[in-house]
């Protein structure tokens, strides 16, 4: 997929497929009573991700609150 080209349906559900396994991640790192600097890195990591994902002009029907939700619980 170039710069110019629209992901496609297949593609756009991937993505979110791929967002909603880092919100999965984000949300049981941080039920944790305490974590470890390495768990920390996967959360910020996954942070980045979200923001990345959720700035992305080519949703259309999805939805994003779980992301930004987990965006801020992460952070």
């Amino acid at each position: 997929m170039s710069i110019l080209e629209a992901p496609t349906a297949e593609q756009i559900a991937q993505h979110y497929s791929a967002a909603l396994d880092s919100v999965r991640l984000i949300n049981k790192l941080i039920a944790k009573p305490s974590r470890t600097s390495n768990e920390l890195d996967t959360i910020k990591r996954n942070v980045e991700h979200l923001e990345l994902m959720v700035a992305k002009p080519f949703w259309t029907t999805e939805d994003l609150t779980p992301l930004t939700d987990a965006i801020e619980v992460g952070k």
